[in-house]
């Protein structure tokens, strides 16, 4: 049974990502900046709408690791587009 559900994870995950591949691709705005914004959006909301309510599998416990991953990832992507922004004057050393 928790393979089942884990393998529906799994699924979903993917499902979010080829659609999010298709919207951008037919948007014409795919890049590998939005595209991992998006997926990580995803997998958040996708791993909270599984959650299961007693007793948490071990397999999600290790899901924290891919979220803290995740959003260090945002927090550069957030950085860098703030660096880019900002005129040098604002952070020359």
């Amino acid at each position: 049974m928790a393979t089942r559900r884990r393998m529906r994870f799994v699924y979903g995950q993917i499902a979010w990502m080829v659609a999010t591949i298709l919207v951008l691709t037919l948007l014409g705005s795919l890049s590998y900046e939005l595209f991992f914004v998006l997926t990580l959006i995803g997998f958040l909301i996708l791993t909270e709408l599984t959650a299961p309510v007693t007793v948490t599998p071990k397999w999600r416990r290790r899901l924290m690791w891919v979220i803290v991953i995740g959003l260090i990832g945002f927090g550069i992507i957030v950085v860098r587009r703030i660096l880019e922004i900002l005129p040098p004057e604002v952070f020359a050393w």
